[in-house]
């Protein structure tokens, strides 16, 4: 039966591939292009959704195979702790190391997350209020992506293993000005917004994926629907849920 499932056969033919590739070893599988699996390196932003997919395999199946599998491809992606130049450190490692953690307790695994976490942090401007997202993109200043909500699980989980209150300010400092400054009045989002850090202010609301700049774009409005909820179950604060009703209606 589970066999049929289309994960755990992309997970069985993934789990048995790695490869050369020119930004690195390609270690883990990210999609099915034309048929053939395609590898990704570990720096790559969508690098922990497969080994987290194993570890929902084997919290779904309570088979020691997938939790072998998820625990040799969480292990590659370790090096991405002290990766300073990316804001996807929630995407890669608290998807891999974090259902790593929460399913086993591994004490490795938390060692990470915090380290991940202070990683991440460092990419937070006080005079911006939110976390940069990319470097050395020469159009914008600093630029502040809607996907950067998804990241913010990583900085809550950190503050439950620690309880280190800068996590938590750094998380709602971020959403909070996202919630300000990313929106339109109809809840649409803009998918980068890109800030003066002198003093905060936004220079320009833009797009790098979507349509046109004053386009939806449908991936980042999914961002940011999990990033809210995601920050209300993390912190109970009523912002975020009438945030999320007119949001949803969108």
């Amino acid at each position: 039966m589970l066999n049929e499932i289309p994960i755990a056969k992309a997970a069985k033919s993934g789990a048995k591939e790695t490869t050369p590739g020119r930004k690195g070893e390609l270690v883990s599988p990210k999609t099915l292009d034309s048929m053939q699996l395609k590898l990704v390196p570990s720096g790559d932003w969508t690098r922990g959704f497969f080994p987290g997919n194993l570890w929902y395999l084997y919290e779904y199946t309570g088979k020691k195979e997938w939790k072998d599998e998820a625990e040799k491809f969480t292990a590659n992606i370790e090096k991405e702790k002290t990766n300073g130049g990316t804001h996807d450190m929630g995407f890669k490692v608290y998807c891999s190391v974090g259902n790593g953690y929460r399913l086993t307790k591994n004490e490795h695994y938390k060692d990470v997350i915090i380290q991940s976490a202070k990683t991440l942090s460092t990419r937070f401007n006080a005079k911006a209020g939110v976390i940069k997202s990319w470097d050395n993109r020469a159009k914008w200043k600093y630029p502040v992506i809607i996907d950067n909500m998804m990241n913010l699980e990583l900085l809550f989980a950190a503050i439950h293993i620690t309880g280190d209150s800068s996590f938590y300010k750094i998380a709602v400092s971020h959403a909070n000005t996202t919630m300000k400054n990313h929106y339109r009045s109809d809840y649409s989002s803009y998918h980068v917004v890109n800030y003066d850090t002198a003093d905060g202010h936004v220079i320009s609301k833009n797009t790098a994926q979507g349509y046109a700049d004053e386009s939806a774009w449908a991936r980042g409005q999914a961002w940011g629907l999990y990033g809210y909820t995601m920050c209300y179950r993390a912190t109970i604060k009523n912002l975020y849920l009438l945030q999320l009703a007119p949001y949803n209606n969108w």
